[in-house]
């Protein structure tokens, strides 16, 4: 019984041994090959799915607007979108829009959920640390939307009496707690959401870029935006840190727009105006 005990610990033991060699010799093989799994390379990946997939504002009017009746998205964020399926995989219909807010769209892309964000995204230090950023696609400056005839003509005129209405993770909500330190500021999940609130009397003011609040004007002209602009906020794609080839592709795409003067038309479609 002895010697059939001992036989049976050194076969186990033998067999342990051969399989730390062949895990080793694996990592050593994987370590010394020199290749990285395709999914490490952001464009590769995109390339071999025949799909680029890219987070976008359902409830922005003129950037990203999603028809309830037809379920189709538009806006420039979308045609920019397109503009960069097409440049990549050659077919701006190989392109997944999904639905980000300001405040789930970073966690959806380093989740890995999306490939990129064209979202009304401002570039800011802060965000830098989490994403990476292509050049400026568009400028932007924060806003106040008001009701017509209000007494609110700017941030000098809020008061501690004051609401105000901003986006959960924007950096509206941080301005503008810099800005007016004294008033309440109120934040929501959405643009609508606190547009609808605005129009329920919920708050004094909404506050966001100029440019979604242009098309909040635009889908209820009794509002109006007041006091200029009081910063200034560039938008960026944004994509995950660690993936420069996906990167400078955008950035191509963006340099192919400018100066084909598509871009021009699209800001012309969108805005109403040529950019400056």
């Amino acid at each position: 019984m002895r010697k059939g005990f001992q036989w049976s610990a050194l076969v186990l033991v033998a067999v342990s041994c051969l399989l730390v060699l062949a895990g080793c010799g694996g990592k050593q093989e994987a370590a010394t090959s020199g290749t990285e799994p395709a999914a490490a390379n952001g464009l590769e990946a995109i390339k071999q799915r025949g799909k680029l997939v890219v987070g976008v504002k359902y409830d922005t009017k003129l950037f990203g607007l999603k028809d309830p009746a037809s379920g189709k998205v538009e806006g420039f964020d979308i045609d920019i979108a397109k503009a960069v399926a097409k440049h990549i995989l050659g077919d701006e219909t190989k392109l997944e829009l999904k639905e980000v807010t300001s405040k789930t769209r970073i966690t959806l892309l380093q989740n890995g959920d999306i490939d990129a964000i064209i979202a009304t995204m401002t570039i800011s230090d802060e965000r830098k640390k989490q994403v990476d950023f292509s050049d400026v696609y568009f400028n932007a400056g924060q806003s106040l939307l008001v009701k017509k005839g209000s007494p609110i003509t700017g941030l000098e005129s809020l008061t501690p009496d004051t609401k105000v209405l901003a986006v959960k993770g924007s950096t509206s909500a941080k301005n503008i707690r810099e800005k007016a330190p004294n008033a309440t500021i109120l934040e929501f999940e959405n643009y609508q959401d606190a547009f609808n609130a605005l129009k329920a009397g919920k708050g004094d003011a909404l506050t966001t870029d100029n440019s979604i609040l242009l098309g909040m004007q635009q889908q209820d002209p009794n509002y109006t935006l007041v006091g200029g602009n009081f910063t200034e906020e560039p938008y960026g794609i944004a994509v995950k840190k660690g993936q420069p080839e996906l990167l400078q592709a955008i950035n191509d795409t963006l340099k192919e727009l400018k100066s084909s003067g598509e871009y021009d038309k699209l800001h012309e479609q969108w805005l109403g105006v040529k950019p400056e």
